[in-house]
């Protein structure tokens, strides 16, 4: 395998002495991993910074085998990720990313918005802004892995307006009408990930309840649990 393409730094693995096994999101082959020499060095430290984008080079005799991976530095974001809310935010869609995208599977759209959150990051954009962001992320990381709710019509009326809840169990939309009697059950469908309203504050929180409901249930591996205290990181800072 030869391969050569920009690249995000997702997670890094010491591995012996000074090396590590570092996989990135790539725009045409997903997440692949390479074995870097010297990435714990004081010169590659810096470039293998979780959020940074890469010109990456991947070399390996078999498909079997882990390649060796070299890395030159294209943009250095992840040094310009200074508030907390935007370092929880990097480390919880970096790690996410990293931890469950099968390898070598394509996701460009995945990539595509990884890419502008981290660059959001790092320009420093508002709070809100930055949690509607790693909301839609999320959402689009559901639906390129076949767990987003269906949020195509009412699952109790089949009506496809006024759609503002989501059953926790069946992952499908209830109207206003027809959820309001059990609305303490169901979670929230926020206006904004359909398109139909501006996000605020409360619809941000609303949406990360409910695809932290789907990501918990369908996505994460209970291994990565401990990923999802950056994620809590991020909700306290966007709440308080």
């Amino acid at each position: 395998m030869h391969l050569s393409t920009p690249a995000i730094v997702c997670a890094l693995l010491p591995h012996g002495e000074h090396g590590a096994v570092v996989r990135f999101l790539t725009p045409g082959h997903g997440l692949v991993a390479g074995y870097v020499h010297g990435g714990r060095s004081r010169k590659l430290r810096p470039v293998l910074q979780a959020g940074n984008g890469v010109a990456l080079r991947l070399d390996a005799r078999t498909d079997s085998q882990l390649a060796s991976a070299a890395v030159e530095l294209v943009s250095a974001r992840a040094a310009l990720a200074t508030t907390a809310a935007g370092l929880a935010a990097l480390e919880w869609l970096t790690g996410l990313t990293a931890t469950v995208l099968a390898e070598a599977v394509p996701h460009p759209a995945l990539y595509q918005a990884l890419d502008a959150v981290v660059s959001a990051i790092a320009a420093g954009v508002p709070a809100l802004a930055l949690g509607e962001a790693v909301v839609r992320y999320e959402w689009l990381l559901l639906a390129e892995l076949g767990f987003a709710p269906d949020v195509s019509s009412c699952a109790a009326t089949g009506a496809t307006t006024d759609l503002v809840f989501v059953s926790p169990k069946s992952s499908q939309a209830v109207s206003r009408g027809a959820g309001l009697p059990w609305a303490a059950r169901l979670l929230p469908l926020p206006g904004f990930l359909l398109g139909d309203a501006a996000a605020d504050a409360a619809a941000v929180i609303d949406g990360f309840r409910l695809t932290g409901h789907f990501l918990e249930r369908d996505v994460l591996p209970a291994r990565a649990k401990p990923l999802l205290a950056h994620r809590q990181r991020l909700v306290g800072r966007l709440a308080g």
